[in-house]
Formats: C-alpha cells, sequence, structure tokens
C-alpha cells in the first residue's frame, strides 16, 4: 500500500466488525447466499485461475504506474514487466493452493493467462498517455485504505477496502479514483446496469470524501476495464483497456446510502453481531443467473423450492 496523501483514518478497534463491499453486494443479489457464507461460515475457500490473474495482474499494473509517477515513464517502460506479471501469478497460484490443498488449474491454462497478460501490458505500453499522465498528474494512492463507518446507526460495523489507483489532476486539482477490473472479454451492457457490481465506487467516492475531507464533487471514478480476449476478425479498432464511468450524482450515493443502511439494520444486531432470527429468502434472478456459479446450488443448503424467481 503506497499513499502520499496525509489524512486521519478511524481507529481500527478490536470490537469492530469489518465487512467489504463484497458481503453488500452479495445480500443485494441474493441474501441466502450471504447468510449460508457469513452468518453460517458454509462456504468453502475458492480461487480460481480468473482470481489468480485478476490479483496478479494488479499488483504488475500498480507497480508499472509507482514507478512511472515516482520516477519516469522510461524507468517504468524498462521494467522486466513480464516477468513480474509471472512471478505475481505464480505467488498468487501457490499461496492459493496452500489454502484449498488441491490444484485448480493447469500449466496450458496458466501459460495461456500469462499470454494474455503479456499482450494487455504491451498494447498498454504503448498507449499509456491516453490513459496516465505526469505531466499532467500525480499520484495519490496505490491500494489506499478505506475504513469507515457502514451506518451512523451501528457504529460497530466498518467498511474495510482499498483503492486500487487514487490520481489528482495538477491543474484543476481534481481527484479521480480508479479501480482495475480484469475482464475476459469486457463488460456487457447488462454488467454496466448492475447496480450491485458498479456502485462500489460510488460508495468509495463517498467514504474517501468523508476521510479526507476533500468535497466530494471533486472526486470523479471510473472503472477500468481490461480484457484478456479480443473479438477475431473484427473489422473495427478493439481496445485492451476501456474506461467506464458510472453515474455517482447526489441522487445516486443517497439511494446507495439508504440501501446499505437497511442492509446493516436488517443483518446486524446493534452489538454488531449478525441477526440470526430473521429469514433471508434465497434469489434465483432472471433465469436462474444468481445460481448458476453458485456452491449451494446443488448441496442441499439451497432447495430450489424455497429459491424466489424473478
Amino acid at each position: 500500500m503506497n499513499t502520499f496523501l496525509e489524512f486521519t483514518l478511524p481507529e481500527q478497534k478490536k470490537d469492530d466488525v469489518r465487512i467489504s463491499y463484497s458481503q453488500y453486494s452479495m445480500y443485494e443479489t441474493c441474501p441466502k447466499k450471504w447468510e449460508l457464507t457469513y452468518i453460517k461460515k458454509a462456504a468453502p475457500y475458492e480461487a480460481s485461475i480468473h482470481t489468480v490473474f485478476g490479483t496478479a495482474f494488479h499488483e504488475t499494473l500498480q507497480h508499472y504506474l509507482t514507478v512511472m509517477y515516482q520516477e519516469s515513464a522510461k524507468a517504468a517502460d524498462n521494467l522486466p514487466i513480464n516477468k513480474i506479471l509471472r512471478d505475481n501469478m505464480y505467488t498468487e497460484y501457490r499461496n492459493a493452493y496452500g489454502q484449498m490443498r488441491e490444484h485448480f488449474s493447469n500449466k496450458f491454462e496458466l501459460e495461456e493467462f500469462y499470454d494474455d497478460g503479456v499482450a494487455i501490458l504491451d498494447w498498454f505500453k504503448k498507449r499509456r498517455g491516453q490513459y496516465f499522465s505526469k505531466k499532467t498528474e500525480e499520484l495519490l494512492g496505490i491500494e489506499m485504505l478505506i475504513y469507515h463507518p457502514v451506518s451512523n446507526e451501528n457504529s460497530h460495523v466498518m467498511m474495510k477496502g482499498f483503492l486500487d489507483i487514487v490520481i489528482r489532476n495538477k491543474k484543476t486539482g481534481r481527484i479521480t479514483i480508479i479501480d482495475i477490473k480484469t475482464s475476459t472479454r469486457g463488460w456487457n451492457k447488462y454488467q454496466k446496469k448492475d447496480k450491485a457490481k458498479i456502485s462500489q465506487l460510488v460508495l468509495y467516492k463517498t467514504y474517501f470524501a468523508d476521510q479526507t475531507g476533500i468535497p466530494v464533487d471533486m472526486i470523479d471514478i471510473k472503472y477500468m476495464i481490461v480484457k484478456r480476449k479480443l473479438i477475431e476478425g473484427a473489422m473495427f479498432p478493439q481496445k485492451r483497456v476501456v474506461d467506464f464511468i458510472p453515474a455517482s450524482g447526489k441522487p445516486t450515493r443517497n439511494n446507495l446510502v439508504r440501501s446499505i443502511n437497511s442492509f446493516v439494520s436488517s443483518c446486524f444486531n446493534e452489538d454488531g453481531t449478525y441477526n440470526t432470527e430473521r429469514l433471508y429468502p434465497a434469489i434465483a434472478g432472471k433465469n436462474g443467473k444468481n445460481c448458476k456459479y453458485c456452491q449451494f446450488a446443488d448441496n442441499g443448503m439451497c432447495p430450489k423450492v424455497d429459491r424466489i424467481k424473478e
């Protein structure tokens, strides 16, 4: 974690209940899955080649940008970036294997993802100026910590997260929070409309403003969507990296705050413990999409008859 902006975070107390945005996102998608994962502790640790690659690519690109902003673009371009990516993938896979105690990929798949990463990095380095500029921007942080009360009504539940990249425009003073999202072929129109998926930065924008004292209207957000695969034989230019800027105005932020306050009041007691007294419905979603990759779909813990279809 590299932070170059000074501000005071709330004290991390021992009795704080720390949640991530993914907890809230999971609840919004399917309360039953959230209950089985967090209250029942029934979800085994799972990793995949996608999570390994995503984490490794994040760390590789973040290292490149740190060198670019702190030293120079030339120094960043001279990094053995492909080796850094390979080493990061090896480390992530080894760590995940250590927790799962079984292999979840193979050398051919790992090599394919590595080759995709090399292609992305090569494409990005040639077009870096379209996305980042040391001349007009300064780096404020990499993996900058967010630690903030989730609800004003419950001081025990704290949101803990990290901002991938935070930069400031030298001329205007505007802040941009950037979240890197690795994807196979990018986000489609449905993913871009998925509030549970895109609201993370909207919430972090609100929390970041509170933490730093920077006016929220001076903070911009965007997702940096990185595509592993391009459409073969396409008749139009394709980008490996595409920016997506979600709506984050006051109405959007207020609606999100109300939603997350409702999550806390429904799922946590006043002392921060989980609410085990209420029922948590299983939401199958349209055409059962929420159940498609759910680890509880076929293990008897979430009977099909109980699932609500939309």
